[in-house]
């Protein structure tokens, strides 16, 4: 197990048995923080302490939250990266595979802000950094409850920064492209994707792009420099947008040309 840092700054990191979050941990950690990953296989790491977490159980994030508490006495800074990848189209994708998206990845979110905001409001500082997506900002064809996932994920920390402004704390979003980790092996189907013929073809074609595009995408190190430049601004903007410039160009093109052409540009590059 890690060695305790007591004087560094305290982070906690969901989803930090993998990808973004693993890389996120390592990276901190080597900077000096003292780093408690949370993940619900809490594999051993030595450069980090890592702690059993579920973020789809009250109970789980309660007990995490407490135990790092318990050890350091404050938490400065949260990162909430744990989130699943659910394709298929929105027909395809019944109400229960869809609360299983929203789980996860927004619902997740709000048990661990609702329990680390208490201890960062009062002593009126700290930081709350969101890993959203580039898909948050412009929706994939047959990603559809993923982007919804990663709207609402938007629209909370946007509320929650203004919420927290009085107190001193920081509320930011990282907005990845794609990245080359484990998300595209662990992409979840919905059941009806693969036998419905009036999606199926382009869904495959579409699922086979977003899994070559991230397969070449860069490694997630460099998310884990911007979150590290992140808290220590003691300013930071609410968004940060990071990963290939192609993807990062979709936000803008949203901004400022109509939306139809959006369309076009989109429909054409999942369907190829």
């Amino acid at each position: 197990m890690a060695a305790y840092k007591k004087h560094a700054k305290v982070a906690l990191i969901t989803g930090a048995s993998s990808g973004i979050g693993l890389a996120c941990a390592e990276f901190l950690a080597g900077r000096g923080y003292q780093v408690y990953g949370g993940s619900r296989r809490a594999p051993v790491n030595p450069l980090f302490v890592s702690i059993p977490m579920d973020v789809t159980n009250d109970a789980s994030v309660n007990q995490a939250v407490a135990e790092v508490v318990a050890r350091e006495g404050r938490i400065d800074i949260v990162v909430n990266n744990a989130g699943i990848a659910l394709a298929g189209a929105v027909e395809d994708t019944s109400l229960e595979e869809a609360r299983r998206q929203f789980e996860v990845n927004f619902f997740g979110t709000l048990r661990v802000c609702r329990a680390a905001l208490p201890l960062l409001r009062a002593r009126r500082a700290g930081c709350i950094v969101n890993i959203s997506s580039i898909g948050g900002l412009v929706a994939i064809p047959y990603q559809g409850l993923y982007s919804a996932s990663k709207f609402a994920l938007e629209g909370l920390t946007e509320s929650l920064r203004l919420e927290m402004r009085p107190f001193g704390v920081r509320v930011v979003l990282i907005e990845p492209g794609d990245y080359r980790t484990g998300l595209t092996a662990n992409r979840l189907s919905a059941a009806d994707s693969a036998i419905n013929p009036a999606y199926r073809d382009r869904f495959r074609v579409a699922v086979a792009r977003m899994a070559a595009d991230e397969q070449k995408g860069p490694d997630p190190l460099s998310v884990a420099h911007l979150l590290h430049r992140i808290v220590n601004n003691p300013h930071p903007r609410l968004r940060y947008s990071t990963g290939p410039a192609a993807e990062r160009a979709a936000i803008w093109l949203k901004r400022f040309l109509p939306y139809a052409l959006v369309e076009k540009v989109m429909d054409s590059y999942y369907s190829r």
